[in-house]
């Protein structure tokens, strides 16, 4: 099966119920079938063959949508990059991939252009917005679905590419992993069915579709037919809470920073969404303390993955007994096939199975199972600090330090110290009316972490740095926090 039939299939299906919501757009499963239909042709109309890369340089709007499924339509490879993203990085995206065709909007047409003045291989680019395209040479969107042409023939299979998902490591340059259409229908079917998604369900995305869990979201709501509910970002939560109200919406994907904004609205009561069915977290592991503040506002439940096999290894790749702590390995059909044009890279991500035919995924994760076969999530493997010659997991300390009434956002990091090698550093954010100091900070690590995990230095800042998906960025903590101990 190929991810854009999810779309023809419930065009079918659900021709007049709306599949899409996006600012003031109701679009239906009809409406955005042709309307990508249409789009498909214009692309294969503009040379944009089986296996050619496009880009969707777009904020979550109704059109960013229509791209999605008209590249697939078209037998192409999308990529969708974050609309914050600059000139430098869309180039080094665009020529790592081999683009041939570029869609984005009127108002990043300068960060665009600047962009293909140095990416030779496209050769169709599409804008959206504004009665002409300010980049020259450009189509209008507009133009491209009014000419109704037919979509194209596409001889693509399951094992064909279907999406290329540009990712940021702490060091280099972006990878771009390689996800066929195989690997995002068993993604897709595997996390629809651990939350139980049905055609009822209203699932609001404030995710960027840029990112692979708010893409997600599109891809697994038209899998069943269900309605999405396309938000720009979560910065004015009382109008995202009012959509959910008005929308009857039944499911919040979120991210941890999401969770702590929302942990601080004092107004908000228990079931003040009673349609709201369930609650996703993804980009990083939520504190515990939040966990359980949350359930008593969203009392959720959850099941085991199907279609998936997760256990942990020893750096001999050996299984380790529950409680030993070691890298987490993942197998299952919707492990991605690699990363772009980066074999060493892949190398290292994709290693050997239990059987001689396959590759697992080493995830970079520590982890520990108990006896039941739960994993708990450590840290990850370049996170660990070494101090007093103890190794200390940052993400631990920061538990901690998010059950510390106050505490909004923390992150630990290791700072040069003379005697300790590296000390550990807490840098947090507070909630406007808390007044703590950073002996309250210290004295509450104390009563709840061992010795060598207590930080040394306390750090008050307005807000932590943060990457595009809204996870608190260590790296770029730790760029601030140079300084020796004192």
């Amino acid at each position: 099966m190929r991810v854009e039939e999810f779309l023809r299939d419930n065009a079918r299906r659900f021709g007049d119920k709306v599949a899409l919501v996006a600012g003031d757009a109701r679009v239906t499963y009809r409406e955005l079938d042709r309307a990508s239909d249409r789009l498909a042709g214009a692309l294969a109309e503009g040379g944009i063959a089986r296996g050619d890369r496009l880009i969707v340089f777009m904020d979550n709007c109704r059109e960013a949508v229509i791209a999605i499924f008209a590249a697939l339509k078209a037998g192409a490879v999308f990529s969708p990059i974050n609309p914050s993203t600059k000139a430098e990085k869309l180039a080094y995206v665009i020529n790592n991939c081999g683009a041939r065709a570029l869609i984005t909007q009127d108002k990043l047409c300068t960060v665009a252009g600047t962009a293909l003045a140095d990416a030779p291989l496209v050769a169709l680019t599409i804008v959206i917005g504004g009665r002409e395209p300010s980049l020259p040479g450009a189509v209008s969107f507009a133009a491209a679905l009014a000419a109704d042409v037919a979509p194209p023939a596409n001889p693509s299979i399951d094992l064909d590419l279907a999406m290329l998902i540009y990712t940021s490591g702490s060091t280099g340059f972006p990878k771009g992993v390689m996800m066929t259409h195989q690997n995002v229908v068993a993604a897709a079917t595997s996390i629809t069915t651990y939350l139980e998604n049905t055609p009822n369900d209203v699932i609001l995305n404030v995710l960027p579709i840029s990112f692979d869990y708010g893409l997600y979201q599109l891809l697994m709501a038209v899998k069943v037919g269900a309605t999405l509910v396309l938000e720009q970002s979560f910065a004015f939560p009382q109008k995202i809470f009012a959509k959910m109200t008005a929308e009857r919406v039944s499911a919040l994907p979120l991210v941890p920073t999401m969770a702590a904004i929302i942990l601080q609205m004092r107004d908000l009561q228990p079931n003040a969404f009673p349609h709201l069915r369930y609650i996703t977290n993804t980009a990083a592991a939520l504190p515990p303390a939040h966990i359980a503040r949350l359930q008593t506002l969203f009392p959720t439940a959850g099941i085991a993955i199907p279609g998936t096999e997760a256990y942990v290894v020893d750096g001999q790749g050996v299984r380790v007994p529950p409680g030993v702590v070691g890298e987490l390995v993942i197998r299952g059909a919707h492990v991605m096939k690699g990363y772009w044009n980066d074999p060493q890279a892949t190398a290292c991500a994709l290693r050997p199975g239990p059987f001689e035919w396959e590759k697992v995924l080493h995830t970079g994760d520590l982890f520990r199972a108990d006896a039941d076969g739960f994993l708990y999530f450590v840290a990850r493997k370049d996170d660990i600090i070494k101090t007093r010659g103890e190794k200390v997991s940052p993400k631990e300390v920061e538990n901690a330090l998010y059950a510390l009434p106050g505490i909004r956002e923390a992150a630990v990091v290791g700072v040069p110290d003379p005697v300790l090698g590296r000390a550990l550093k807490a840098v947090v954010a507070t909630d406007p009316q808390a007044s703590l100091t950073a002996q309250d900070v210290i004295r509450h690590c104390a009563r709840h972490l061992e010795d060598f995990m207590v930080p040394k230095l306390i750090e008050f800042r307005d807000a932590l740095p943060k990457t595009e998906s809204g996870k608190i960025s260590r790296r770029l903590v730790a760029a601030d926090t140079l300084e020796p101990a004192a």
